[in-house]
Protein backbone atom coordinates (compact mmCIF):
# COMPACT_ATOMS: atom_id res chain seq x y z
CA UNK A 1 0.00 0.00 0.00
CA UNK A 2 1.07 3.60 -0.38
CA UNK A 3 -0.40 7.29 -0.14
CA UNK A 4 2.02 8.39 -2.67
CA UNK A 5 -0.74 8.52 -5.14
CA UNK A 6 -2.11 12.07 -5.10
CA UNK A 7 -2.82 12.91 -8.47
CA UNK A 8 -6.11 10.76 -10.01
CA UNK A 9 -5.55 8.66 -13.02
CA UNK A 10 -7.90 9.29 -15.78
CA UNK A 11 -8.71 8.80 -20.12
CA UNK A 12 -6.49 11.07 -22.47
CA UNK A 13 -8.52 11.96 -24.78
CA UNK A 14 -12.48 11.77 -25.20
CA UNK A 15 -12.59 9.14 -27.60
CA UNK A 16 -10.21 6.82 -25.09
CA UNK A 17 -13.06 7.49 -22.53
CA UNK A 18 -16.04 6.98 -25.32
CA UNK A 19 -14.61 3.68 -26.63
CA UNK A 20 -14.00 2.37 -23.06
CA UNK A 21 -17.43 2.62 -21.99
CA UNK A 22 -18.18 1.18 -25.59
CA UNK A 23 -16.62 -1.80 -24.10
CA UNK A 24 -17.77 -1.86 -20.82
CA UNK A 25 -21.88 -2.09 -22.51
CA UNK A 26 -20.99 -4.74 -25.47
CA UNK A 27 -20.85 -7.59 -23.68
CA UNK A 28 -22.28 -10.88 -23.61
CA UNK A 29 -25.95 -10.29 -23.78
CA UNK A 30 -25.56 -7.89 -26.72
CA UNK A 31 -24.15 -11.41 -28.76
CA UNK A 32 -25.92 -14.69 -26.71
CA UNK A 33 -29.06 -12.81 -25.54
CA UNK A 34 -29.73 -9.81 -27.91
CA UNK A 35 -30.29 -11.62 -31.41
CA UNK A 36 -32.81 -14.20 -30.10
CA UNK A 37 -34.89 -11.52 -28.63
CA UNK A 38 -34.80 -9.95 -31.65
CA UNK A 39 -35.64 -13.54 -33.49
CA UNK A 40 -38.31 -14.36 -30.49
CA UNK A 41 -40.14 -11.16 -30.57
CA UNK A 42 -40.34 -10.14 -34.23
CA UNK A 43 -37.53 -8.47 -35.44
CA UNK A 44 -38.86 -5.02 -35.37
CA UNK A 45 -41.80 -5.16 -33.14
CA UNK A 46 -38.89 -6.01 -30.61
CA UNK A 47 -36.56 -3.55 -32.00
CA UNK A 48 -38.89 -0.14 -31.84
CA UNK A 49 -39.79 -0.29 -28.05
CA UNK A 50 -35.82 -1.21 -27.46
CA UNK A 51 -34.90 1.44 -29.45
CA UNK A 52 -37.45 3.64 -27.29
CA UNK A 53 -35.53 2.81 -23.93
CA UNK A 54 -32.14 2.96 -25.26
CA UNK A 55 -32.59 6.73 -25.98
CA UNK A 56 -34.44 7.10 -22.54
CA UNK A 57 -31.85 5.49 -20.69
CA UNK A 58 -29.03 7.17 -22.37
CA UNK A 59 -30.44 10.22 -21.91
CA UNK A 60 -31.04 9.71 -17.97
CA UNK A 61 -29.45 7.25 -16.38
CA UNK A 62 -25.89 7.04 -18.99
CA UNK A 63 -25.59 10.77 -18.07
CA UNK A 64 -26.31 11.16 -14.83
CA UNK A 65 -23.97 7.71 -13.67
CA UNK A 66 -21.38 9.65 -15.64
CA UNK A 67 -21.83 13.29 -14.18
CA UNK A 68 -22.17 11.57 -10.88
CA UNK A 69 -18.81 10.14 -10.93
CA UNK A 70 -17.43 13.03 -12.50
CA UNK A 71 -18.26 15.34 -10.09
CA UNK A 72 -17.04 13.69 -7.11
CA UNK A 73 -14.16 12.21 -8.88
CA UNK A 74 -14.63 8.68 -7.15
CA UNK A 75 -16.24 5.97 -7.28
CA UNK A 76 -20.06 4.85 -5.74
CA UNK A 77 -18.65 4.94 -2.38
CA UNK A 78 -17.30 8.39 -2.37
CA UNK A 79 -20.14 9.93 -5.20
CA UNK A 80 -22.70 8.59 -2.68
CA UNK A 81 -20.89 10.23 0.27
CA UNK A 82 -20.68 13.36 -1.29
CA UNK A 83 -24.35 13.53 -2.24
CA UNK A 84 -25.91 12.76 1.72
CA UNK A 85 -22.96 15.49 2.50
CA UNK A 86 -24.71 17.63 0.66
CA UNK A 87 -27.86 17.11 1.96
CA UNK A 88 -27.28 15.97 5.36
CA UNK A 89 -23.60 17.34 6.31
CA UNK A 90 -22.94 13.35 6.41
CA UNK A 91 -21.05 11.63 4.30
CA UNK A 92 -20.76 8.32 5.84
CA UNK A 93 -24.67 7.32 5.51
CA UNK A 94 -24.00 7.65 1.29
CA UNK A 95 -20.44 6.24 1.65
CA UNK A 96 -22.57 2.73 3.36
CA UNK A 97 -25.19 2.84 0.73
CA UNK A 98 -22.32 3.41 -1.70
CA UNK A 99 -20.92 -0.45 -0.82
CA UNK A 100 -23.68 -1.87 -3.02
CA UNK A 101 -23.12 -1.28 -6.27
CA UNK A 102 -19.38 -1.86 -5.70
CA UNK A 103 -20.13 -5.38 -4.07
CA UNK A 104 -22.77 -6.03 -7.04
CA UNK A 105 -19.43 -4.87 -9.42
CA UNK A 106 -17.18 -7.38 -7.86
CA UNK A 107 -20.03 -10.02 -7.84
CA UNK A 108 -21.06 -9.99 -11.62
CA UNK A 109 -16.68 -9.80 -12.71
CA UNK A 110 -16.60 -13.00 -10.57
CA UNK A 111 -19.19 -14.30 -12.56
CA UNK A 112 -17.78 -13.25 -16.06
CA UNK A 113 -14.36 -14.40 -15.06
CA UNK A 114 -15.64 -18.02 -15.32
CA UNK A 115 -17.51 -16.95 -18.35
CA UNK A 116 -14.28 -15.15 -20.00
CA UNK A 117 -12.55 -18.64 -19.12
CA UNK A 118 -14.97 -20.30 -21.42
CA UNK A 119 -14.28 -17.72 -23.97
CA UNK A 120 -10.31 -17.79 -23.61
CA UNK A 121 -10.83 -21.68 -23.91
CA UNK A 122 -13.09 -21.55 -27.07
CA UNK A 123 -10.91 -18.84 -28.51
CA UNK A 124 -7.83 -21.13 -28.16
CA UNK A 125 -9.83 -23.97 -29.98
CA UNK A 126 -11.03 -21.46 -32.70
CA UNK A 127 -7.28 -20.91 -33.51
CA UNK A 128 -5.90 -24.24 -32.91
CA UNK A 129 -8.58 -25.96 -35.25
CA UNK A 130 -9.99 -28.28 -32.42
CA UNK A 131 -13.50 -26.26 -32.56
CA UNK A 132 -13.89 -27.34 -36.04
CA UNK A 133 -12.66 -30.87 -35.54
CA UNK A 134 -16.52 -31.22 -33.60
CA UNK A 135 -17.94 -30.68 -37.26
CA UNK A 136 -21.53 -30.98 -36.24
CA UNK A 137 -21.79 -33.66 -33.77
CA UNK A 138 -23.75 -32.66 -31.07
CA UNK A 139 -23.05 -35.58 -29.12
CA UNK A 140 -19.39 -33.81 -28.94
CA UNK A 141 -20.33 -29.81 -29.54
CA UNK A 142 -22.75 -30.35 -26.47
CA UNK A 143 -20.61 -32.25 -23.70
CA UNK A 144 -17.75 -30.29 -24.22
CA UNK A 145 -19.20 -27.24 -23.01
CA UNK A 146 -20.92 -29.32 -20.30
CA UNK A 147 -16.92 -30.15 -19.28
CA UNK A 148 -16.09 -26.93 -19.95
CA UNK A 149 -18.69 -25.20 -17.85
CA UNK A 150 -18.46 -27.71 -14.91
CA UNK A 151 -22.13 -28.54 -15.33
CA UNK A 152 -23.37 -31.11 -12.24
CA UNK A 153 -26.50 -32.60 -11.32
CA UNK A 154 -27.59 -34.74 -8.36
CA UNK A 155 -29.24 -38.20 -9.24
CA UNK A 156 -32.62 -36.09 -10.02
CA UNK A 157 -30.98 -34.09 -12.97
CA UNK A 158 -31.21 -31.27 -10.58
CA UNK A 159 -28.43 -28.66 -10.77
CA UNK A 160 -26.21 -28.54 -7.60
CA UNK A 161 -27.04 -26.18 -5.10
CA UNK A 162 -24.05 -23.51 -4.20
CA UNK A 163 -23.26 -25.65 -1.29
CA UNK A 164 -22.89 -28.62 -3.58
CA UNK A 165 -21.03 -26.44 -6.52
CA UNK A 166 -18.32 -24.99 -3.82
CA UNK A 167 -18.08 -28.17 -2.37
CA UNK A 168 -17.50 -30.20 -5.52
CA UNK A 169 -14.93 -27.62 -6.84
CA UNK A 170 -12.63 -27.81 -3.11
CA UNK A 171 -12.98 -31.84 -3.45
CA UNK A 172 -11.54 -31.90 -6.94
CA UNK A 173 -8.76 -29.15 -6.33
CA UNK A 174 -10.03 -26.56 -8.03
CA UNK A 175 -8.82 -28.07 -11.22
CA UNK A 176 -10.09 -31.50 -11.35
CA UNK A 177 -13.43 -30.48 -13.38
CA UNK A 178 -14.34 -27.21 -14.71
CA UNK A 179 -12.18 -24.85 -16.74
CA UNK A 180 -9.76 -23.39 -14.00
CA UNK A 181 -6.45 -22.47 -16.32
CA UNK A 182 -8.10 -20.58 -18.91
CA UNK A 183 -9.89 -18.67 -16.08
CA UNK A 184 -6.58 -17.83 -14.73
CA UNK A 185 -5.44 -17.12 -17.96
CA UNK A 186 -8.45 -15.00 -19.11
CA UNK A 187 -8.32 -13.06 -15.51
CA UNK A 188 -4.32 -12.68 -15.61
CA UNK A 189 -4.77 -10.90 -18.90
CA UNK A 190 -7.31 -8.44 -18.04
CA UNK A 191 -5.67 -7.48 -14.39
CA UNK A 192 -2.77 -6.70 -16.66
CA UNK A 193 -4.58 -4.40 -18.22
CA UNK A 194 -5.29 -2.69 -15.23
CA UNK A 195 -2.27 -2.72 -13.53
CA UNK A 196 -0.95 -0.33 -16.35
CA UNK A 197 -3.73 2.51 -15.89
CA UNK A 198 -6.59 4.22 -16.64
CA UNK A 199 -4.76 6.05 -19.70
CA UNK A 200 -1.82 3.87 -20.42
CA UNK A 201 -3.80 0.23 -19.99
CA UNK A 202 -7.69 0.35 -20.29
CA UNK A 203 -7.62 3.27 -22.87
CA UNK A 204 -5.25 1.89 -25.15
CA UNK A 205 -6.72 -1.48 -24.58
CA UNK A 206 -9.77 -0.29 -25.96
CA UNK A 207 -8.33 1.65 -28.55
CA UNK A 208 -7.39 -1.05 -30.23
CA UNK A 209 -10.11 -4.11 -28.86
CA UNK A 210 -13.50 -1.64 -29.41
CA UNK A 211 -12.44 -1.02 -33.52
CA UNK A 212 -11.08 -4.42 -34.04
CA UNK A 213 -14.70 -5.96 -32.38
CA UNK A 214 -16.55 -3.58 -35.25
CA UNK A 215 -14.34 -3.89 -37.94
CA UNK A 216 -14.27 -8.11 -37.59
CA UNK A 217 -18.10 -8.06 -37.12
CA UNK A 218 -18.90 -6.15 -39.86
CA UNK A 219 -17.09 -8.13 -42.27
CA UNK A 220 -18.61 -11.33 -40.67
CA UNK A 221 -22.23 -9.97 -41.67
CA UNK A 222 -21.14 -8.83 -44.79
CA UNK A 223 -19.72 -12.70 -46.06
CA UNK A 224 -22.55 -14.17 -44.02
CA UNK A 225 -25.50 -12.25 -46.20
CA UNK A 226 -23.59 -13.43 -49.46
CA UNK A 227 -24.51 -17.14 -48.40
CA UNK A 228 -27.91 -19.10 -49.58
CA UNK A 229 -30.86 -18.99 -47.22
CA UNK A 230 -29.32 -15.93 -45.26
CA UNK A 231 -32.43 -13.73 -46.49
CA UNK A 232 -34.39 -15.79 -44.38
CA UNK A 233 -32.63 -14.09 -41.04
CA UNK A 234 -33.29 -11.06 -42.30
CA UNK A 235 -36.65 -11.44 -42.83
CA UNK A 236 -36.46 -12.37 -38.81
CA UNK A 237 -34.99 -8.90 -38.47
CA UNK A 238 -37.14 -6.84 -40.65
CA UNK A 239 -40.47 -8.09 -39.76
CA UNK A 240 -43.17 -6.19 -37.87
CA UNK A 241 -46.45 -7.04 -36.21
CA UNK A 242 -48.59 -4.12 -35.08
CA UNK A 243 -50.35 -6.54 -32.96
CA UNK A 244 -47.51 -7.65 -31.28
CA UNK A 245 -46.38 -4.00 -30.52
CA UNK A 246 -49.37 -4.67 -27.84
CA UNK A 247 -48.04 -7.15 -25.92
CA UNK A 248 -46.40 -6.34 -22.18
CA UNK A 249 -44.13 -9.16 -22.82
CA UNK A 250 -42.23 -7.72 -25.57
CA UNK A 251 -42.42 -4.30 -23.54
CA UNK A 252 -40.73 -5.64 -20.87
CA UNK A 253 -38.24 -7.64 -22.09
CA UNK A 254 -37.29 -4.58 -24.66
CA UNK A 255 -36.94 -2.63 -21.50
CA UNK A 256 -34.97 -5.19 -19.86
CA UNK A 257 -32.72 -5.75 -22.95
CA UNK A 258 -31.78 -1.93 -23.00
CA UNK A 259 -31.61 -0.99 -19.62
CA UNK A 260 -28.69 -4.12 -19.05
CA UNK A 261 -27.06 -3.87 -22.26
CA UNK A 262 -26.09 0.45 -21.39
CA UNK A 263 -24.77 -0.83 -17.99
CA UNK A 264 -26.27 1.55 -15.64
CA UNK A 265 -26.08 -0.23 -12.44
CA UNK A 266 -24.38 2.70 -9.86
CA UNK A 267 -20.77 1.66 -10.66
CA UNK A 268 -18.98 0.92 -13.88
CA UNK A 269 -20.76 4.56 -15.66
CA UNK A 270 -19.54 6.20 -12.54
CA UNK A 271 -16.55 4.70 -12.06
CA UNK A 272 -15.34 6.29 -15.92
CA UNK A 273 -16.95 8.79 -15.49
CA UNK A 274 -15.24 9.94 -12.62
CA UNK A 275 -11.85 9.58 -14.74
CA UNK A 276 -13.74 12.38 -16.85
CA UNK A 277 -12.22 15.52 -17.78
CA UNK A 278 -14.39 18.26 -17.09
CA UNK A 279 -14.09 19.50 -20.32
CA UNK A 280 -15.83 16.81 -21.88
CA UNK A 281 -19.77 16.91 -23.18
CA UNK A 282 -21.38 14.52 -21.02
CA UNK A 283 -24.24 14.20 -23.31
CA UNK A 284 -22.87 13.79 -26.44
CA UNK A 285 -20.87 11.17 -24.85
CA UNK A 286 -23.63 9.05 -23.54
CA UNK A 287 -25.05 9.88 -27.01
CA UNK A 288 -22.38 8.12 -28.60
CA UNK A 289 -21.91 5.34 -26.19
CA UNK A 290 -25.76 4.58 -26.65
CA UNK A 291 -25.22 4.32 -30.40
CA UNK A 292 -22.39 2.26 -30.82
CA UNK A 293 -23.90 -0.08 -28.04
CA UNK A 294 -26.53 -0.30 -30.43
CA UNK A 295 -24.60 -0.97 -33.41
CA UNK A 296 -22.64 -3.80 -31.55
CA UNK A 297 -25.90 -5.87 -30.90
CA UNK A 298 -27.79 -5.20 -34.32
CA UNK A 299 -23.99 -6.24 -35.77
CA UNK A 300 -24.22 -9.32 -33.84
CA UNK A 301 -27.86 -9.61 -34.36
CA UNK A 302 -26.84 -9.42 -38.36
CA UNK A 303 -24.52 -12.30 -38.15
CA UNK A 304 -26.17 -14.73 -35.90
CA UNK A 305 -29.69 -15.10 -37.46
CA UNK A 306 -29.00 -15.12 -40.55
CA UNK A 307 -25.79 -17.06 -40.16
CA UNK A 308 -28.51 -19.89 -37.96
CA UNK A 309 -30.73 -19.32 -40.78
CA UNK A 310 -28.81 -20.94 -43.36
CA UNK A 311 -27.69 -23.79 -41.65
CA UNK A 312 -30.84 -24.30 -39.57
CA UNK A 313 -33.83 -23.00 -41.33
CA UNK A 314 -36.94 -23.25 -39.49
CA UNK A 315 -34.97 -24.95 -36.70
CA UNK A 316 -34.10 -21.54 -35.82
CA UNK A 317 -37.21 -21.16 -34.09
CA UNK A 318 -36.05 -23.87 -31.50
CA UNK A 319 -32.60 -21.87 -30.44
CA UNK A 320 -32.46 -20.24 -27.32
CA UNK A 321 -30.10 -17.62 -25.84
CA UNK A 322 -27.94 -18.01 -23.06
CA UNK A 323 -23.89 -19.96 -23.22
CA UNK A 324 -25.69 -22.45 -24.58
CA UNK A 325 -26.00 -20.22 -27.82
CA UNK A 326 -22.30 -19.26 -28.15
CA UNK A 327 -20.95 -22.43 -27.03
CA UNK A 328 -23.05 -25.16 -28.50
CA UNK A 329 -25.08 -23.76 -31.46
CA UNK A 330 -23.33 -21.39 -33.00
CA UNK A 331 -20.39 -23.98 -33.19
CA UNK A 332 -22.74 -26.63 -34.90
CA UNK A 333 -24.17 -23.14 -37.11
CA UNK A 334 -20.42 -22.22 -38.04
CA UNK A 335 -18.94 -25.60 -38.36
CA UNK A 336 -21.41 -26.27 -41.41
CA UNK A 337 -20.72 -23.41 -43.45
CA UNK A 338 -18.22 -22.81 -45.75
CA UNK A 339 -15.03 -20.79 -44.50
CA UNK A 340 -16.88 -22.33 -41.18
CA UNK A 341 -13.04 -22.49 -39.33
CA UNK A 342 -12.37 -18.95 -40.72
CA UNK A 343 -16.09 -17.79 -39.43
CA UNK A 344 -15.57 -19.60 -35.59
CA UNK A 345 -12.25 -17.88 -35.35
CA UNK A 346 -13.22 -14.19 -36.20
CA UNK A 347 -16.78 -14.66 -34.14
CA UNK A 348 -14.90 -15.71 -30.45
CA UNK A 349 -12.10 -12.88 -31.22
CA UNK A 350 -15.17 -10.39 -31.42
CA UNK A 351 -16.68 -12.10 -28.31
CA UNK A 352 -12.81 -12.23 -26.47
CA UNK A 353 -12.65 -8.27 -26.90
CA UNK A 354 -16.00 -8.30 -25.54
CA UNK A 355 -15.63 -9.97 -22.88
CA UNK A 356 -11.88 -8.51 -21.72
CA UNK A 357 -13.71 -5.34 -22.15
CA UNK A 358 -16.30 -5.60 -20.39
CA UNK A 359 -14.73 -7.49 -17.50
CA UNK A 360 -12.07 -4.56 -16.93
CA UNK A 361 -15.22 -1.96 -16.10
CA UNK A 362 -16.76 -4.13 -13.82
CA UNK A 363 -13.05 -5.42 -11.88
CA UNK A 364 -12.37 -1.04 -12.22
CA UNK A 365 -15.00 -0.19 -8.80
CA UNK A 366 -13.82 -2.27 -6.19
CA UNK A 367 -9.99 -1.59 -7.13
CA UNK A 368 -10.41 1.84 -7.69
CA UNK A 369 -12.68 1.41 -4.28
CA UNK A 370 -9.13 -0.11 -2.75
CA UNK A 371 -7.60 2.81 -3.79
CA UNK A 372 -9.64 5.61 -2.33
CA UNK A 373 -10.53 4.43 0.84
CA UNK A 374 -7.42 2.44 1.73
CA UNK A 375 -5.23 3.97 -0.43
CA UNK A 376 -3.67 1.50 -2.22
CA UNK A 377 -1.51 1.97 -4.94
CA UNK A 378 -2.69 0.54 -8.39
CA UNK A 379 -0.61 -2.55 -8.80
CA UNK A 380 -1.34 -3.82 -5.29
CA UNK A 381 -5.47 -3.03 -5.55
CA UNK A 382 -5.60 -5.31 -8.89
CA UNK A 383 -3.84 -7.36 -6.91
CA UNK A 384 -5.80 -7.96 -4.14
CA UNK A 385 -9.11 -7.82 -6.32
CA UNK A 386 -7.45 -10.46 -8.86
CA UNK A 387 -6.72 -12.64 -6.18
CA UNK A 388 -10.51 -12.52 -4.65
CA UNK A 389 -11.72 -12.62 -8.05
CA UNK A 390 -9.74 -15.94 -8.85
CA UNK A 391 -10.68 -17.65 -5.33
CA UNK A 392 -14.33 -17.04 -5.39
CA UNK A 393 -14.71 -17.67 -9.24
CA UNK A 394 -12.84 -20.59 -9.31
CA UNK A 395 -14.94 -21.94 -6.84
CA UNK A 396 -18.65 -21.02 -8.35
CA UNK A 397 -17.69 -22.51 -11.54
CA UNK A 398 -21.03 -25.53 -11.51
CA UNK A 399 -23.03 -22.51 -10.14
CA UNK A 400 -22.15 -19.87 -12.32
CA UNK A 401 -25.61 -19.31 -14.49
CA UNK A 402 -27.84 -19.19 -10.66
CA UNK A 403 -24.78 -16.73 -9.57
CA UNK A 404 -25.08 -14.52 -12.33
CA UNK A 405 -28.72 -14.47 -12.40
CA UNK A 406 -28.82 -12.79 -8.22
CA UNK A 407 -26.21 -10.32 -9.35
CA UNK A 408 -28.37 -9.41 -12.64
CA UNK A 409 -31.37 -9.64 -11.12
CA UNK A 410 -31.17 -7.98 -8.19
CA UNK A 411 -27.67 -6.23 -7.25
CA UNK A 412 -27.39 -4.31 -10.38
CA UNK A 413 -30.91 -2.94 -10.53
CA UNK A 414 -30.68 -1.81 -6.84
CA UNK A 415 -27.15 -0.41 -7.75
CA UNK A 416 -29.09 1.62 -10.75
CA UNK A 417 -31.84 3.02 -8.45
CA UNK A 418 -29.97 3.96 -5.47
CA UNK A 419 -27.56 6.30 -7.74
CA UNK A 420 -30.79 7.48 -9.33
CA UNK A 421 -31.95 8.46 -6.01
CA UNK A 422 -28.49 10.05 -4.98
CA UNK A 423 -28.15 12.45 -8.03
CA UNK A 424 -32.12 13.06 -8.76
CA UNK A 425 -33.07 12.93 -5.03
CA UNK A 426 -30.27 13.37 -2.82
CA UNK A 427 -28.02 15.98 -4.59
CA UNK A 428 -29.21 19.56 -4.74
CA UNK A 429 -31.15 20.07 -8.67
CA UNK A 430 -28.80 23.30 -9.25
CA UNK A 431 -25.51 20.56 -8.38
CA UNK A 432 -27.18 18.31 -10.57
CA UNK A 433 -28.01 20.13 -13.26
CA UNK A 434 -24.06 22.08 -13.05
CA UNK A 435 -23.14 18.47 -13.23
CA UNK A 436 -24.71 17.02 -16.07
CA UNK A 437 -24.16 20.77 -17.84
CA UNK A 438 -19.82 20.95 -17.33
CA UNK A 439 -18.16 20.60 -20.73
CA UNK A 440 -21.59 20.26 -22.53
CA UNK A 441 -22.11 22.64 -25.69
CA UNK A 442 -25.04 24.17 -24.45
CA UNK A 443 -26.74 23.81 -20.59
CA UNK A 444 -28.74 20.23 -20.53
CA UNK A 445 -32.63 21.71 -19.82
CA UNK A 446 -34.66 20.90 -17.07
CA UNK A 447 -36.28 18.17 -18.90
CA UNK A 448 -33.44 15.78 -17.80
CA UNK A 449 -33.23 16.64 -14.32
CA UNK A 450 -37.13 15.89 -14.56
CA UNK A 451 -37.43 12.48 -16.81
CA UNK A 452 -34.37 11.27 -14.07
CA UNK A 453 -36.31 11.69 -11.06
CA UNK A 454 -39.69 10.95 -12.17
CA UNK A 455 -39.35 8.40 -14.99
CA UNK A 456 -36.22 6.99 -14.93
CA UNK A 457 -35.64 6.10 -11.33
CA UNK A 458 -39.23 4.72 -11.12
CA UNK A 459 -37.86 2.23 -14.24
CA UNK A 460 -34.52 0.94 -12.53
CA UNK A 461 -37.23 -0.11 -9.73
CA UNK A 462 -39.31 -1.38 -11.63
CA UNK A 463 -36.85 -3.33 -13.54
CA UNK A 464 -36.12 -5.19 -10.23
CA UNK A 465 -39.49 -5.58 -9.69
CA UNK A 466 -40.24 -7.44 -13.11
CA UNK A 467 -36.51 -9.17 -12.68
CA UNK A 468 -37.85 -10.80 -9.59
CA UNK A 469 -40.90 -11.34 -11.18
CA UNK A 470 -39.92 -12.78 -14.23
CA UNK A 471 -36.68 -14.33 -13.28
CA UNK A 472 -34.20 -11.98 -14.89
CA UNK A 473 -35.35 -9.64 -18.29
CA UNK A 474 -32.53 -8.99 -19.42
Amino acid sequence: MSNEETKRDGFSSKWGFILACIGSAVGMGNIWRFPIMVQKYGGMTFLIPYFIFVILIASSGVMEEFALGRRAAAGPVGAFGMCTEERTGKRRPGELIGAIPIIGALMLAIGYTVVLGWIFKYTWLAISGGLFAMGQDMSIIGPAFDATSATLTNANGEAFSFVQSVGAMFSSGLFGIGNGVWQLIGLVVSMAIMAMGVAGGIEKANKVMMPVLFFLFLGLGIYIATLDGSSEGYKYIFTINPAGLASVEVWVFAFGQAFFSLSVAGNGSVIYGSYLSKKEDIPGSARNVAVFDTLAALLAAFVIIPAMAVVLGAGINDVNGGPGLMFVYLVNVFNAMPGGRIIGLIFFICVLFAGVSSIVNLYEAPVAFLQEKFKFNRVAAVAAIGVIGALVSLSIQPWTSQWMDVVSIYICPLGAMLAGIMFFWVLKKETAMDAVSEGAKKRVGDWFHTLGKFVYVPLALLALILGAFYGGIG
